[in-house]
């Protein structure tokens, strides 16, 4: 008894400790580890930017639509990771019967409020595609310098299905000779094989290089080229090879997109947010807690403690993992909650059954502890099992729900196994009849 009662206290220390750097993790300057966590808050809380692309899918196979969509959320993911963006949530969005224009893409870049900024973090990816001279064009083109062909009068081009979504890396080349700035593309393993066949099937032929639909480079094929490797000479000067480089390898988008709305959220009303599920929070806490006190008394103090340290313990996987909170994933969080309470009224009701029955306090709640836990295993299991068909279904609004919603049940589940049975066997058993039916019995009713 002795070694689960210093356990206890052990456990107990520890967890004001945390409680205690979780909160002071919030001010300026803290002077502890979880300083460099902190609480990543959604575009609902922080404000920030939301953007709707329209997806152009008309050139693409039925078949590959997805894995291209899939491909422009990549991309776009990487591009505005690489500006530092917080948690940039980018989706795709499918709708109607066929390719036709019902794929859209949803960004939300919290923390960017200049609608400006958040369009040129998107709309700097280039559409890079490669596009052969169709059988109908002319086919006598003026060649100049370096086998570039001179078109006054574009020719009918008709695209190849090679773009940037084979890329592998863009690099900045000087020519020997005449150290124009050049640059060189690399294809992945596929593009290669695709980009060998296109140049041995059109030797003689133009093959252009179109950049967000304009052509930058139109050379000439004279021999199948098989190593994977492109140059674009486009009479660039260094700084514009230099910033086609930068944003080639941020990524090419496979798919052409166009801005089709915005809005901007203010943090203003990020903040009222916040105050208020911090403060609903407090509320609920104050309200469980003084039920548990009145209605199960020492039992209750337990599962208050409990119920402390499972809200700091999650509150630092928060921090730790990170999560992106959001006003939805607050409403998950504290819904958590209440499973938690769920099982320490379970396991105290089933107690008091025994006690009914005569046993002693400390068998009482050993017996009570065993007979609860199916449920609350059951019942737990069913509450993740929800949990998880939200997140890989919903919405990103329904997706902040579910994520904080499971992992505070999952939390839960462990610390009604192992905090609340911990502090259930190092609970005295009083030697006055009188006062230990007064701390361990349930309800108002003697």
């Amino acid at each position: 008894m002795l070694k689960k009662r210093i356990i206890a206290i052990v456990v107990l220390v520890v967890g004001v400790a945390l409680g205690y750097m979780v909160i002071r993790s919030q001010e300026p300057n803290p002077p502890h580890f979880l300083a460099r966590y902190p609480f990543r808050l959604g575009l609902d809380l922080s404000g920030g930017s939301h953007l709707v692309y329209q997806a152009d899918v008309s050139q693409i196979a039925p078949a590959d639509i997805d894995t291209s969509m899939a491909s422009v959320r990549e991309v776009i993911e990487r591009r505005v990771n690489a500006f530092g963006v917080s948690e940039p949530v980018v989706q795709v969005q499918s709708g109607g019967f066929g390719a036709g224009n019902s794929h859209r893409l949803s960004i939300e870049l919290p923390g960017v409020t200049d609608i400006t900024k958040a369009e040129a973090l998107i709309g700097q990816t280039p559409y890079l595609e490669f596009k052969v001279q169709s059988d109908t064009a002319p086919q006598q083109l003026n060649v100049g310098k370096g086998g570039i062909a001179n078109i006054d009068v574009t020719p009918q081009f008709v695209s190849t299905g090679l773009n940037g979504k084979y890329l592998n890396q863009a690099q900045l080349i000087f020519a020997q000779g005449t150290n124009e700035p050049t640059v060189e593309l690399h294809f992945d393993d596929e593009g290669t094989k695709l980009f060998a066949q296109i140049t041995k099937d059109n030797i003689g032929k133009v093959v252009a290089i179109y950049l967000d639909g304009q052509v930058i480079s139109a050379p000439v094929v004279r021999d199948a080229i098989t190593n994977g490797v492109a140059v674009i000479s486009g009479n660039f000067t260094p700084e514009e090879a230099r910033d086609l480089v930068s944003s080639l390898n941020s990524g090419a988008l496979p798919v052409p997109i166009s801005l089709i709305s915005t809005e901007t959220v203010g943090p203003t009303l990020g903040a009222q947010a916040v105050h208020a599920g911090i403060v609903a929070a407090l509320i609920g806490f104050i309200l469980v807690g003084l039920f548990l006190l009145v209605w199960y008394r020492l039992p209750g103090l337990v599962a208050v403690i409990a119920l402390a340290l499972y809200t700091v313990i999650t509150l630092t996987l928060y921090k730790l993992i990170p999560v992106t909170l959001s006003a939805a994933g607050i409403a998950g969080f504290i819904i958590s909650i209440g499973m938690a309470v769920d099982a320490n009224i379970l396991i105290f009701e089933r107690a008091r059954e025994e006690r009914l029955r005569g046993r002693s306090v400390s068998d009482a709640l050993m017996a009570g502890f065993d007979r609860a836990w199916t449920s609350i295993r059951d019942a737990n299991i069913s509450s993740i099992i929800i949990a998880f068909i939200l997140f890989f279904f919903g919405s990103s609004l329904i997706k902040g729900f579910a994520l904080t919603f499971g992992l505070g049940v999952i939390i839960s589940l462990i610390s009604a196994i192992t905090i609340t049975r911990l502090f259930l066997k190092a609970l005295p058993t009083p030697t006055n009849s009188k006062v230990g039916k007064f701390l361990f019995s349930s309800g108002f009713k003697k």
